[in-house]
This record gives C-alpha cells, sequence and structure tokens, in this order.
C-alpha cells in the first residue's frame, strides 16, 4: 500500500497550488451538495455529509465554500439531480481501475469515461469485474514528527483500525463510518492530519515500470480532469522514480 499512499499524499500537495484547484473545489462542493440534499445538512446525523466534509478539509476549501454548499444542499432547490456512478476498467498491462463519479447526465459521463480509458489502450469492464480487488476504507495521512505509541493511542481513541509508517508519513485505516470521528481524535492528539477521505484500498499492488507507469498516471490524469469524475483509484504501484517527479 506504500507507493498508493504516497501517491494520495502527492496528489493533495499539488492539489494545494495546482491551477485547477477551482475546478476541484467545485467536485468537492458537488459532493457535500448531493450528501446534503439526501441525508440532510446536520454532519453529526449524516454520514455521507461528514465524510465529504472532511475529504473538502484535506484539500484547504475555504470553511465559507463547505458551508453555502451544505445550505444550498439542505434548501429545497430541486434543480440539480446528480447521482452516483461507479466504473470499472483496466488501463495499460491490466491495471484495475475504479472510477467514482457525480453526474447529471450518464450517458455524458458514460461515453468521456470510456473514452478515456480507449484512447490509454484499455477498457470498461462490466460493474463487479473489478471491485472486488479492494476494500473501501477511511484512510488519513499524518505528517510531522511522530511518537507512533501516542499517534496509536489517538488513532484506537477514534476507532480506527491500523496504523502504518509510510516513509516519512503515516497512514491511519478506519471503517468509512469512523472516518469523522477518527480525523477529530487525531487532532485533539496533535497531530497534523493532511487528507482524510473515504479511498478504494487495493488488496495488492501490481509492480510497473517507467513507461507502463507513466501511461498509467496519464489515464488518471485525463479521467480526474473530467468534471463529473470524483475519484479514481487503480491497483499499480507508482514508481519510486515518477513519485520523486
Amino acid at each position: 500500500m506504500s507507493g498508493h499512499s504516497k501517491w494520495s499524499t502527492i496528489k493533495h500537495k499539488k492539489a494545494a497550488t495546482d491551477k485547477k484547484r477551482g475546478k476541484l473545489f467545485s467536485k468537492l462542493s458537488r459532493a457535500i451538495i448531493v450528501a446534503a440534499k439526501e441525508g440532510g445538512g446536520d454532519p453529526a446525523a449524516n454520514n455521507s455529509l461528514a465524510t465529504a466534509i472532511e475529504k473538502a478539509r484535506s484539500y484547504s476549501m475555504p470553511k465559507d465554500n463547505i458551508e453555502r454548499a451544505i445550505a444550498r444542499g439542505a434548501g429545497s432547490d430541486q434543480s440539480e439531480a446528480y447521482e452516483t456512478v461507479v466504473y470499472e476498467g483496466y488501463g495499460p498491462s491490466g491495471a484495475g481501475f475504479v472510477v467514482e463519479a457525480l453526474t447529471d447526465n450518464r450517458n455524458r459521463t458514460a461515453a468521456n469515461v470510456r473514452a478515456a480509458f480507449n484512447k490509454a489502450g484499455g477498457a470498461l469492464g462490466q460493474s463487479g469485474s473489478v471491485a472486488y480487488l479492494f476494500d473501501r476504507k477511511g484512510v488519513l495521512v499524518v505528517e510531522g514528527v511522530v511518537d507512533e505509541d501516542e499517534l496509536t493511542l489517538a488513532a484506537a481513541d477514534g476507532d480506527a483500525d491500523d496504523v502504518t509508517d509510510e516513509d516519512g508519513s503515516w497512514s491511519v485505516t478506519c471503517e468509512p463510518t469512523a472516518l469523522a470521528r477518527c480525523r477529530g481524535a487525531l487532532v485533539a492528539g496533535g497531530f497534523s492530519v493532511v487528507s482524510a477521505e473515504i479511498q478504494m484500498i487495493p488488496k495488492t499492488l501490481a509492480t510497473v515500470d517507467e513507461e507502463t507507469g507513466r501511461k498509467l498516471l496519464r489515464l488518471v490524469d485525463n479521467l480526474e480532469d473530467d468534471d463529473d469524475v470524483q475519484d479514481v483509484w487503480f491497483t499499480f504501484d507508482v514508481p519510486e522514480a515518477l513519485l520523486d517527479e
């Protein structure tokens, strides 16, 4: 899981300065709006909303933006009819992909996702063809000087399942429903939580060479560039040389 976690950390750092931050905030807002519309505007009583808020915070989305999105979703405006759609497919070298989207037009989103896979030399698969390769977990990344025992105790207070040293940062995993509670416990313990979100964690990671890794990451970028796509998960281990770049 190390390469996967490190890549997630790099994505968060990149998002802090990326020119596409406006698009990212738009996607995060959409997730909050949908969660609030479906389950109400109180994150204490709406786990999906709490999860969407934690993810938005991880990407340094301003508090005002988050509050506006909650208010918009919890209001009576029914003009936005978004739904969650999950696509599964294979990229170059057979790497498995799970793509999660929020869309108001299934046909448009499916066509865009299919085109991205085809362009990369991959293909969409049937529902269930890839998802079994992943476990859905809450994942929090902690950085800074950390005492492992204190981190483990704080994580236990938040009902975490595991704490792992990830070469300069720490990965804390929990059940999806415990994400907000776990983040609160870590922050209360004085730890720097740089990301907190629900992830599809691959059960095993395939090693690929740099050339294949570049093709696969290009596919990830193309998928994430779509306005409807919220998350992209994959089963390959990003080569260290590409991470260093």
